[in-house]
């Protein structure tokens, strides 16, 4: 699936999650589109270390986004959904069973989208 494919499903499921109040869905299909985002985002180079990025990108203006295909997609969907089976491990491991549990919920969410 496409970029834009990907953001039209998340917009959908989205709308549907909030009217249907599934605050933690809601969550994780915004954290979703961010992961999109990020990585499509244009590295910014060259930039003194001592200039806050907010000073020295004042003014100049929009820049054209990476085009991402559709394995980068799914990457980005696998690492999202292996990062939280990770996190769930970890806090299964330090008793922390609700927590992991929902980490677990979101990774079967995201398999969704693979």
């Amino acid at each position: 699936m496409s970029a834009e494919q990907a953001r039209a499903r998340l917009r959908a499921d989205l709308k549907d999650a909030m009217r249907a109040g599934r605050k933690d869905e809601v969550s994780l299909l915004r954290s979703l589109a961010a992961a999109i985002d990020n990585a499509e985002a244009v590295p910014v180079e060259g930039l003194n270390d001592n200039i806050s990025p907010l000073r020295a990108s004042a003014g100049m203006g929009e820049v054209a986004r990476l085009d991402l295909c559709d394995e980068d997609i799914a990457a980005i969907f696998s690492r999202e959904q292996a990062e939280r089976i990770a996190a769930a491990a970890m806090l299964e491991k330090a008793g922390q069973a609700g927590p992991a549990e929902r980490l677990r919920g979101e990774a079967g969410l995201i398999g969704r989208y693979l």
